[in-house]
């Protein structure tokens, strides 16, 4: 299994209503999770807006590939796409920015 971290900005006038959001995720969306290989899945929001994703997966690519192509995937990330901002001063990209693992204790 391979464990993935990523970062994102969730903007600072929409964290209460992100939050919300996450206590009531879709039944299909969280089905469409588990079937593209998305498992032991976490977000953590700091104050300031800075999310921090935890996943692990056998495939990062490819999990994130089969969630690209899922239909509920889509619809998700129109309704979500308004909650981000870039983690670049200035930037306009709002991507999930993967981290590298430097170390690991197990």
């Amino acid at each position: 299994m391979t464990r993935v971290c990523f970062l994102l900005k969730v903007r600072a006038d929409k964290l209460e209503e992100y939050r919300r959001r996450h206590q009531q995720v879709w039944p299909e969306m969280l089905e469409a999770l588990r079937a593209t290989g998305w498992h032991n899945y976490s977000l953590f929001l700091r104050p300031d807006g800075l999310l921090v994703g935890y996943l692990e997966t056998p495939d990062f690519e490819q999990a994130r590939a089969r969630m690209q192509d899922h239909p509920v995937n889509a619809r998700w990330q129109a309704e979500m796409a308004p909650f981000f901002e870039s983690l670049e001063q200035g930037g306009a990209d709002a991507r999930m920015l993967p981290l590298e693992e430097v170390f690991h204790l197990d």
